[in-house]
């Protein structure tokens, strides 16, 4: 298996984050779950695989729905707590793009937001047609590019606290990586085996707790909490600062953020 820079810079994001993420981002990524299983057409007694699972939020609906459930995640602090939280489902620690399952293993596989975080989202995509059988489905979520206002509120807070961005992150390199856009993922799918593939932006407003908006980066969580950990106290404490300021317009009056977003939700047939 070929790991690349960006494999290897992702999985340290997340290297010991599941809790942080549980209380953060998880319920962000957790709105298409329902659509996503409704693409991939998974029912009962379907043999379904989650590929990067991440807290078992889609494993958790698949079950509800009488499915047979297979997650798996790169990273060991999601198995363990998917496997506490979903016993009745079988839980691996695997990554893409090798899966320590048969050829036509599932009847259906999903992937909520995980080929955006893979060095080789051909190879990944490639991989989950193999644990598919001929006739079963596929589908997927991303985040577009240009980011939706959710993500790019934190790129003005940190244009507004004069912070740098590194130069030295790993990016999918250019060959191998696709325009997130409706088009680019549907290319990509394609190009990959799959027929009859639909794709759609899906809109929402993501309502959350300002803490736990602020609690994911501050955990180090994504590319946002990468550049804030490394910043000084002061630092951080002025990016603070823009963060009360620049979220106040989506603040509710509860005081919670009504944060608008998008996610891109493909799907197809496997040969």
């Amino acid at each position: 298996m070929t790991t690349t820079a960006f494999d290897e810079h992702e999985r340290s994001q997340w290297a010991g984050r599941a809790t942080a993420y549980q209380d953060s981002f998880a319920a962000l990524c957790a709105h298409p779950a329902a659509a996503l299983l409704d693409a991939a057409r998974v029912g009962p007694g379907d043999r379904l695989l989650d590929a990067g699972t991440g807290t078992g939020t889609v494993a958790a609906l698949a079950l509800a729905r009488s499915a047979h459930v297979t997650a798996v995640d790169a990273e060991p602090t999601m198995v363990d707590l998917t496997r506490r939280r979903l016993p009745a489902a079988e839980i691996h620690q695997a990554v893409l793009p090798e899966l320590p399952f048969a050829d036509a293993a599932f009847d259906a596989a999903v992937a909520n937001f995980v080929i955006n975080h893979v060095g080789d989202p051909a190879a990944a995509v490639r991989e989950l047609l193999r644990v598919v059988r001929p006739g079963g489905h596929l589908a997927v979520t991303i985040w577009p590019n240009p980011s939706p206002p959710a993500q790019q509120l934190w790129s003005t807070i940190f244009d507004a606290a004069g912070i740098d961005r590194p130069t030295d992150l790993p990016r999918v390199a250019p060959g191998q990586d696709f325009p997130r856009t409706c088009d680019g993922l549907s290319t990509l799918l394609r190009q990959t085996g799959l027929t009859d593939v639909t794709t759609e932006a899906i809109a929402w407003t993501h309502r959350t707790d300002p803490e736990s908006w602020w609690h994911g980066p501050a955990n180090g969580l994504s590319t946002t909490g990468y550049l804030l950990q490394r910043q000084d106290q002061a630092t951080i404490t002025r990016v603070r600062a823009h963060y009360d300021q620049q979220t106040a317009p989506y603040r509710t009056p509860d005081g919670r953020l009504a944060l608008p977003t998008t996610a891109l939700l493909a799907s197809g047939a496997v040969r």
